[in-house]
This record gives structure tokens, sequence and C-alpha cells, in this order.
């Protein structure tokens, strides 16, 4: 289980440090795509092969099920935990995130978020003004 806010950053080579806490789940590697809203999901490899599945159940005869699963494993990566708690980000993910020196981690229930600082303060600003809202909508699926 994943949670809480992290601030770390990202250095010119595309190495981040993965907060501790988030670390003793991933055991040492992390599956890291393109996630929505402008930032990258990251994954145990248990968590990974559960998306995996699902993106395999979609219909091949349906166009935006393609581009779905293209857009998510393309950028798909494998990425270790080196012994100074730091993943090494692709260029590529780098660049769909928009990342740049300032970052967030965010636990996001069962994955990570990673975002750009600026992104991540927008959508957090948003989501604080209407929270009551966005619970009263989503009652229907929560006990």
């Amino acid at each position: 289980m994943f949670m809480g806010e992290y601030a770390h950053n990202i250095d010119k080579k595309g190495r981040m440090i993965i907060p501790a806490k988030f670390r003793e789940e991933l055991d040492m590697k992390v599956i890291i795509t393109r996630g929505l809203d402008g930032c990258l999901n990251a994954y145990t490899k248990q968590q990974w092969e559960i998306i995996y599945d699902q993106l395999l159940k979609l219909p091949t005869t349906k166009k935006d099920a393609r581009m779905f699963v293209r857009m998510m494993t393309s950028k798909a990566a494998e990425c270790e935990i080196d012994a100074q708690g730091r993943v090494l980000i692709p260029s590529s993910l780098i660049a769909v995130a928009q990342l740049q020196k300032e970052c967030m981690i965010i636990g996001a229930a069962n994955h990570i978020e990673i975002w750009a600082k600026e992104k991540w303060e927008a959508v957090d600003e948003q989501a604080n003004e209407s929270f009551e809202e966005i619970a009263e909508n989503l009652s229907d699926f929560m006990l």
C-alpha cells in the first residue's frame, strides 16, 4: 500500500530517490510507465502483472484499446533501485511527464505517481477545492 507525498529532485542523469517507505514494498525493482493527468505511474512487479493481464483483455478490434495498450507498454520500463535508493528514469518517460529538477512522489494506493512539482501543485490545489464534491460523486463506489 502506497500513501503520502514526498519531494525529491531528479538529477541530470535522470536518477531520483524513491522514498524509503516505498522501497520496502518495491523489492528493488519498479515498472515505470506513462500515467494519467501528466504524471508517471510506478508499479511493483506483481501489480504490473495485474495491469498487463488487464491490457491483454482489451479488444484488439477497438482502436482506442489498441492505442491505450501501445501507450502503456511502449513507454514502460523495468527499473532497478540502486544501493542509494535511486531509480534511473528513462529519458522518454522524463519527457512525457516534463520532469525537471523538483518532483513529487505520491502514494496512490496500489501504485506510485511521479509528478513535476508544478503539475502536482496545480492538480492538488484543484482537487482540494472540490474534494467534498468529488467524494459525493463517488459515494456509490465507496463503502
